[in-house]
C-alpha cells in the first residue's frame, strides 16, 4: 500500500524507517491505531495531526487516513475531535496475539505422501516454517512439481517457490505466475498464496475436474515470499516493515519498495518516491535492488519460453482487484475490456463465499498512481495476457488492516480460492 500523494508526515515516530538490525523489537505495545474520516481534505488533516507522534500504516485513497499514535498522544489525539474509528484498541496486544505462531511439524519424509495438515492456515507462521512448507508440498506431489529458487535477496536469502504442472510434462504450456510478501508486513498474502498452491495440488491428487483441467492447462510458477529479508525483518523487530532491507549509500534509512522498483516506466513522477526513508521509495536507479534483480530474470525466462497467462501480485489491504496500469491513470492494456469483464466476474464468485465485496478498475485510476510496479512490468514488458494486482481484506474499519487476525485466514484464503477458480477456468 502507499502513503497520499503530498501527505508527508514527518513524524517522531516514523523514524522506524530508518532502524539497524541491531535495534530491540518495536512492539506498539499500548498503541491505539485509528482510521481518520478526510473528506478529500488530506492536508487539512496533516496540518491538525502534525505535532502528534503518528505513525501512518495505510493511506491508501482520498477518503480516510490510517495511523497509530503512542500511549502519551492519544488523549491530544483525540481532543482534536476528528471523525474516526478505531482499528486496534492496543495495536501492541494485536501484533502479539497475531505472532503466536502454532508449532509447524514437518513430516522430514519425502516418502510420506501427505500433504501438510490444513491445521497450518490456522495461524501465521515463522519464516523458516513458510519455507519448510512449501518444501513439504512439493515433496507430496513429486511428478508434477519443482522447487523454484529464482534468486536471491538482498541479505541472501533464497526467493523460493514451486512450479506445478499437468499432464504433457513441465514448462510445456503458458504461465500462472503468482507473488506473494511483496511488502513485508503484508503476510495474509503468503498464507493465501499457498493456501491456493495447497487446493490446486490437493485437488489434482483426487482427481477433481475443474483443477484437473487447469493444471493440464497451465504450468503455476508460483513465488509466497518475495521479500525474504522484510518479513524475516517483521517478525524480528517491526511487524509494520514495508521495503527489503538493502541499505543505501548516503542514506541512514534502509530499504527500497520492490513494488516501485520495476523497470518499466520506472522514472516517470509521481507514482513513488526518491526520498530512501520513504515507505514508497524506488531506488536509485530502476531495477537496482538484489530481489528485482531475480524477479525481472525469472519473469522473463517465463515470458521468454511458453509466456505469461495470467500474473497476480498479492497485497493487502482494500479489497482491491487492480488491473493495469498504474503509471498513468488514462492508460489501458490492449484487451482491457476483457480484463474488465474477468475481474467483475471473480469479484462476483469471491463475494458469493462471505459477502466481501471487491472493487475493481484500472489501479491508477481506481486507487492511486504507482510507477515501477509489477503488473505495469508484466503487462508492459513482459507481455502477459492479464496482469493484476489483488489487494487482500479487509475494507472498511474493523477487521485489523496488516495486522489481520488469525480467524480471517482461512475465510480470505477460501473466498480466494474460489474466485481463483473462475478465472483460471476462464481467462
Amino acid at each position: 500500500m502507499k502513503f497520499l500523494a503530498g501527505l508527508s508526515l514527518v513524524l517522531p515516530l516514523a523514524s522506524a524507517a530508518a532502524v539497524t538490525p541491531l535495534e530491540k523489537k518495536i512492539t506498539y505495545d499500548g498503541f491505539k491505531a485509528f482510521r481518520i474520516a478526510t473528506h478529500n481534505d488530506a492536508f487539512s488533516i496533516k496540518a491538525k495531526i502534525a505535532n502528534i507522534a503518528a505513525i501512518p500504516f495505510n493511506l491508501d485513497n482520498s477518503e480516510h487516513l490510517d495511523v497509530a499514535i503512542p500511549a502519551g498522544d492519544i488523549s491530544k489525539f483525540e481532543k482534536l475531535g476528528l471523525e474516526t474509528t478505531v482499528l486496534h484498541e492496543d495495536l501492541g496486544a494485536d501484533i502479539a496475539e497475531e505472532g503466536t505462531f502454532a508449532a509447524y511439524e514437518s513430516n522430514g519424509d519425502a516418502t510420506i505422501q501427505a500433504l501438510p495438515d490444513l491445521s497450518w492456515f490456522n495461524s501465521y507462521h515463522a519464516f523458516a516454517d513458510h519455507q519448510q512448507f512449501i518444501r513439504d508440498l512439493q515433496s507430496n506431489f513429486p511428478s508434477n512439481s519443482e522447487l523454484v529458487n529464482a534468486g536471491s535477496s538482498y541479505g541472501g536469502r533464497s526467493l523460493l517457490g514451486i512450479h506445478l504442472w499437468g499432464s504433457g510434462g513441465k514448462g510445456s504450456k503458458p504461465a500462472i505466475y503468482w507473488h506473494g510478501t511483496v511488502h513485508a508486513r503484508e503476510w495474509i498474502t503468503s498464507m493465501v498464496v499457498e493456501y491456493l498452491t495447497y487446493q490446486l495440488i490437493d485437488g489434482y491428487q483426487k482427481n477433481d475436474a475443474t483443477v484437473k483441467a487447469i493444471l493440464d492447462k497451465y504450468d503455476f510458477y508460483i513465488l509466497p515470499i518475495v521479500n525474504p529479508d522484510g518479513f524475516a525483518y517483521t517478525q524480528t523487530n517491526d511487524r509494520l516493515w514495508r521495503k527489503n532491507r538493502q541499505p543505501r549509500s548516503g542514506s541512514t534509512c534502509i530499504g527500497t519498495d520492490i513494488n516501485r522498483n520495476w523497470p518499466f516506466n520506472w522514472q516517470l513522477p509521481g507514482g513513488a518516491s526518491t526520498n530512501p526513508c520513504s515507505e514508497t521509495y524506488k531506488g536509485v536507479a530502476a531495477g537496482d535492488t538484489p530481489e528485482m534483480v531475480a524477479l525481472k530474470a525469472y519473469t522473463d525466462r517465463l515470458a521468454s519460453g511458453n509466456g505469461i497467462k495470467l500474473f497476480i501480485d498479492w497485497h493487502s489491504y482494500g479489497q482491491y482487484i487492480l488491473l493495469p496500469y498504474g503509471y498513468d491513470c488514462s492508460a489501458r492494456a490492449s484487451n482491457h475490456a476483457r480484463q474488465m469483464t474477468l475481474a467483475g466476474n471473480t469479484a462476483t464468485t469471491i463475494a458469493q463465499s462471505y459477502g466481501t465485496r471487491f472493487t475493481y478498475g484500472p489501479s491508477c485510476s481506481t486507487l492511486y498512481a504507482t510507477t515501477g510496479s509489477a503488473p505495469d512490468y508484466l503487462t508492459g514488458a513482459a507481455g502477459a495476457e492479464v496482469a493484476w494486482t489483488i489487494e487482500l481484506r479487509p475494507s472498511g474499519s474493523a477487521g485489523g488492516g496488516f495486522v489481520l487476525p488469525a480467524a480471517q485466514i482461512l475465510p480470505s484464503a477460501i473466498e480466494q480460492w474460489n474466485g481463483m477458480k473462475y478465472l483460471l477456468a476462464n481467462v
